[in-house]
């Protein structure tokens, strides 16, 4: 088996978080990693102590669940209960960030954003090109954790 380049190595981690997804519509996980270590992650789920939508059903406003908290959120607030900076870290996530993960995302300082799948959203894709955050799209690695 060859060893997993770093891209590889941390794409394959946000694969593995995103299996803690609490949302049945979509399974989405997210790393931030500065100088090849995770700071934090983070996977789309109700916020603590609140009835996730496995539990009682997804909440649907204008096509989309509104019960969860996004992972990039997720993985970002995580950094902010801890006192984590992150300037200048590089997030590696299943999925390219909505237009509200990508404003976080961008006030945070997020230098990178390596992403799986693609998201319809051109708020995202105005707001990286007018910042200089880095959107790069990778191919799903051989160990594949999404479904």
């Amino acid at each position: 088996m060859a060893r997993a380049s770093w891209v590889e190595y941390f794409t394959q981690m946000s694969q593995l978080v995103a299996t803690r997804s609490t949302c049945p519509r979509r399974n989405v996980g997210a790393v931030l990693v500065r100088n090849h270590r995770v700071i934090a992650s983070g996977y789309n789920g109700a916020p603590g102590g609140q009835p996730h939508c496995t539990e009682v059903g997804c909440v649907i406003e204008n096509d989309h669940c509104v019960r969860t908290i996004h992972a990039e959120l997720n993985a970002l607030l995580q950094c902010a209960r801890y006192g984590i900076a992150t300037q200048d870290v590089d997030l590696f996530c299943t999925d390219m960030p909505c237009r509200h993960c990508a404003r976080a995302v961008v006030q945070a300082g997020i230098r990178r954003i390596y992403y799986l799948r693609p998201y319809q959203s051109p708020e995202t894709w105005e707001l990286m090109a007018a910042t200089g955050v880095q959107l790069i799209r990778v191919e799903a690695p051989d160990a594949d954790f999404l479904s």
